[in-house]
């Protein structure tokens, strides 16, 4: 990944995630943060995010990247 966006995604996708946990299950807080991510990112910020779990995702905490799976399987 090349774009100077994907370190700001990664950490937005964190903390997204982190901040909707509130004692939920990761799958259902996974679940939050993909309805998040449909609704409140653009189509290009969600394809960079989708194109770096595929490629790596390391970065992504274990829920961010549960939530990135089903917003790909979602598209």
């Amino acid at each position: 990944m090349s774009s100077h966006q994907l370190p700001n995604l990664i950490l937005m996708a964190n903390q997204i995630a982190a901040n909707i946990t509130s004692g939920q299950s990761e799958e259902a807080t996974a679940a939050a943060v993909t309805q998040h991510l449909s609704r409140f990112w653009s189509r290009a910020m969600k394809a960079e995010i989708v194109a770096y779990l595929n490629a790596d995702g390391s970065e992504l905490s274990a829920t961010a990247k549960l939530a990135v799976a089903k917003l790909e399987q979602a598209a």
